[in-house]
């Protein structure tokens, strides 16, 4: 009686270890993530870049504002994006390198 116990508490730490690894800590690093790329667009303001693409810069209404407005709005939208691509594979190599531990762990046990 005391074995089959032992036996069911096992199998119930490792799956809640598995549900607390995988499932809540993606909850928790993906909140996280979202929260810095808001900071990240309040700073480098993406946003209202593509808001105001045809608007002209400073208020200047000719026709060279217009143009030197949208031709720098893209160059800053394509800088942007480049730095949030770059931000983004980052955090999803971190996130599988996390998500890789545990098996890590398990095959440097067995195999090592």
């Amino acid at each position: 009686m005391a074995l089959a116990y032992l036996i069911r508490r096992f199998f119930f730490r490792v799956v809640e270890f598995l549900r607390h690894w995988y499932i809540k800590s993606f909850k928790i690093y993906s909140n996280f993530v979202f929260d810095q790329l808001q900071k990240m667009d309040r700073t480098l303001a993406w946003r209202v870049n593509v808001r105001y693409l045809f608007q002209p810069l400073y208020k200047d209404y000719s026709i060279i504002g217009y143009v030197l407005g949208f031709i720098l709005r893209i160059g800053r939208l394509l800088g942007i994006s480049i730095i949030y691509l770059v931000v983004f594979l980052f955090v999803i190599v971190a996130y599988v390198i996390w998500l890789m531990i545990p098996i890590a762990i398990v095959l440097r046990i067995f195999y090592f």
